[in-house]
């Protein structure tokens, strides 16, 4: 999060897709697909952030 809120948005993404490779929680995970959608919408690219829709019905209850 210190990437994202120092504005740098690509190195937030970039993290935040690390870190969605590296956790299995689907806690955590709805918490980074929550971010990274808070960035593509901050960008204005709202078609981005809904793509990450579907892997939230892909996580594990």
């Amino acid at each position: 999060m210190s990437a994202q809120s120092k504005g740098n948005d690509a190195e937030a993404l970039q993290n935040y897709y690390e870190a969605m490779r590296l956790k299995i929680d689907s806690y955590d995970r709805s918490f980074i697909l929550y971010n990274i959608g808070l960035i593509h919408t901050s960008n204005g690219e709202h078609t981005k952030a809904c793509n990450n829709c579907p892997q939230l019905s892909k996580s594990k209850h």
